[in-house]
């Protein structure tokens, strides 16, 4: 079950209609009246590329406006979170915000040019995806039972991918490590397109990244996916076990993703903006479309949203101190 408030939608869509003023009409007319900029922190393809480039096709026909995708991948999504940062605030420029990116990079990194709590205004939460653990043909386990035992045989000497260096692809690889009681090396790749080009391709033996871009491959038996990361199996890979299934309960390290604008965007943006989303949250077009590649719709007010940045800070600030997880 989602821990966000998509159940609340209807509700939520009704406060937000009864809080439009005057103030919010005026801004309604006047905005948009350009192109605006949706940034998305992971080059294309993968879990994020999929969100995103969904939710500007339907803002471009919400607003009435060509939403137009930015992907800026790199330095574990700070570049792009820093280029959303400094934007102007004037609603034209929309960034893709990961629980990576706001909630466990901040935990890695001193040098961020950017605060999760104060450099955005939260619009909403939009979707979540579990992550997958996979390994490729370099390993004869089929079991995650079976890959704990070969990592404890070779310390050090199994690597596995990530879509990125402070993404929750990385730290959910180091929790498994903690969790389990093994050393493996972490390879970081720009996105979890190329993370699991390394998979196919045999540059690394396992992979940690999201349900939406493991599972063809999976499906495909190109790799063998050992443990899901959340409560429960998902129909996509139903034969796939949870990780508590697997033996190792407390790996449940789902990913959620929202849109953010920069901070002092004004109220009546962030209010029109929410209001839109929630419309395409409750659509039956989006939860097929969704559904289809393992991510769950979600759903919340801007206040919601601000308070998942604070508590997941604290979470993961939590887990990376416990895991010992640094940035190489």
């Amino acid at each position: 079950m989602s821990r966000f408030t998509l159940r609340k939608l209807g509700a939520g869509l009704l406060l937000a209609g009864l809080a439009l003023s005057p103030v919010l009409a005026q801004a309604e007319a006047a905005w948009p009246s350009k192109p605006l900029t949706l940034i998305i922190p992971f080059p294309p393809g993968g879990g994020a590329d999929t969100i995103g480039r969904y939710y500007a096709d339907q803002l471009s026909s919400a607003l009435g406006q060509p939403v137009v995708v930015d992907n800026k991948p790199g330095a574990g999504t700070a570049i792009a979170a820093e280029a959303a940062a400094k934007a102007k605030p004037d609603g034209y420029t929309l960034s893709l915000a990961t629980a990576g990116q706001l909630t466990i990079l901040p935990n890695l990194a001193d040098n961020l040019r950017f605060d999760p709590e104060t450099s955005f205004a939260p619009v909403s939460v939009v979707a979540s995806i579990p992550n997958v653990i996979a390994v490729n043909g370099n390993l004869d386990v089929t079991n995650l039972q079976g890959l704990i035992a070969a990592a404890k045989a070779k310390p050090g000497g199994i690597s596995y991918s990530s879509c990125g260096n402070g993404t929750l692809c990385h730290l959910s690889g180091e929790l498994f490590k903690s969790l389990a009681g093994i050393d493996l090396l972490h390879v970081p790749y720009k996105g979890s397109a190329p993370a699991v080009t390394a998979l196919l391709g045999g540059e690394v033996d396992v992979a940690v990244d999201t349900l939406t871009i493991l599972a063809p491959q999976i499906q495909g038996g190109k790799v063998r996916g050992l443990a899901l990361t959340s409560a429960q199996r998902s129909p996509l890979l139903p034969d796939v076990p949870t990780a508590a299934e697997a033996g190792l309960p407390g790996l449940e390290t789902s990913g959620w993703f929202g849109i953010v604008l920069p901070a002092k965007t004004p109220q009546a943006i962030v209010e029109r903006l929410n209001q839109e989303i929630g419309t395409i949250a409750k659509s039956a077009q989006t939860a097929e479309r969704f559904g289809q590649n393992g991510i769950t719709v979600e759903y919340t007010t801007p206040e919601e949203f601000a308070e998942v940045i604070r508590a997941d800070r604290k979470r993961w600030g939590e887990v990376a101190k416990a895991s010992g997880a640094q940035i190489d």
